[in-house]
């Protein structure tokens, strides 16, 4: 397991009921997690004092019980600075324990001894594509939400990266891909975090276990001759990490070189020393 241990501002304080209890800066969070199936004795008082709280509906969905906190605040990793949004699922525009794959990505372009351009793909609110430009690289960031879209310009500012060679595109990620790939551009380091599950503009529907195989074989071809990286990040429970090995060893290592590795990534409990896990990477790396 690969474990996001570098945070500051943010801490995985305890879990267990379905549920855990976060500090995000100087706010307590309390938030469902499907992983957290094993029984915690919530000695810790921040349970019942969480300054915003998200509960489940018992008919689906759910909503802030508690939101004590302000619209927004920011949350910095390293030198890189976001701006934190609770929404209204649950989610607050970061996914802490991809600090991993920020560290991983960021160390290769650093490296790399030459100019890096990177793709990312559903990139939301553009951690990665700011993790990336931080280290020097140029960046194609592209989501099919015009708000996500908004919130990684501004994480990119809040970041000092405000005139970065970051390019921002609103479009649905295949018909952006063909389209780059009509047109003959390439990338070194492509960086994907497909939904489980989701609908097109036009109503298409997007299964993870049914697309992600021909979708990568699409975006595969917009590698340039001389690779860096491919990521694919997998937050669907029932795929194993050995699922994406398979997938990028069968379409980029056998034409490429390189080796992958894939592992869940996980965030460190304080409260127990063990980690929850938060998914699954798997990572092309060239030669």
């Amino acid at each position: 397991m690969w474990i996001a241990d570098g945070w500051k501002d943010y801490e995985l304080i305890d879990c267990g009921g379905g549920e855990k209890l976060e500090r995000w800066g100087k706010y307590i969070l309390v938030r469902p997690d499907p992983q957290a199936i094993w029984q915690t004795p919530r000695t810790d008082p921040r349970w019942g004092k969480a300054n915003a709280r998200y509960a489940r509906s018992a008919t689906g969905g759910g909503q802030w019980a508690k939101k004590e906190v302000p619209d927004r605040w920011t949350a910095r990793y390293k030198d890189l600075t976001f701006n934190v949004k609770p929404m209204n699922f649950k989610h607050t525009g970061l996914f802490p324990e991809q600090a991993a794959n920020w560290d991983f990505c960021g160390d290769l372009i650093r490296k790399a001894g030459r100019p890096i351009s990177v793709l990312n793909l559903f990139a939301y609110t553009g951690a990665a594509t700011v993790a990336c430009a931080a280290a020097g690289a140029s960046v194609c960031h592209v989501d099919a939400a015009k708000g996500m879209v908004q919130w990684a310009k501004e994480n990119a500012q809040s970041s000092g990266l405000a005139d970065a060679p970051i390019r921002y595109i609103v479009d649905d990620c295949a018909k952006f891909a063909q389209r780059e790939i009509r047109r003959g551009h390439t990338y070194d380091g492509i960086i994907m975090d497909p939904p489980s599950y989701g609908r097109g503009p036009s109503g298409e529907v997007w299964r993870l276990e049914e697309n992600l195989w021909p979708f990568v074989e699409l975006v595969a071809q917009l590698l340039s001759d001389k690779p860096l990286f491919f990521l694919i990040n997998s937050y669907t429970t029932g795929l194993a990490p050995s699922v994406l090995t398979y997938i990028l060893e069968t379409l980029v290592t056998k034409k490429y070189g390189g080796h992958t590795e894939s592992q869940e990534l996980g965030l460190p409990v304080t409260s127990t020393g063990l980690a929850l896990p938060c998914g699954a990477t798997g990572r092309w790396i060239g030669k």
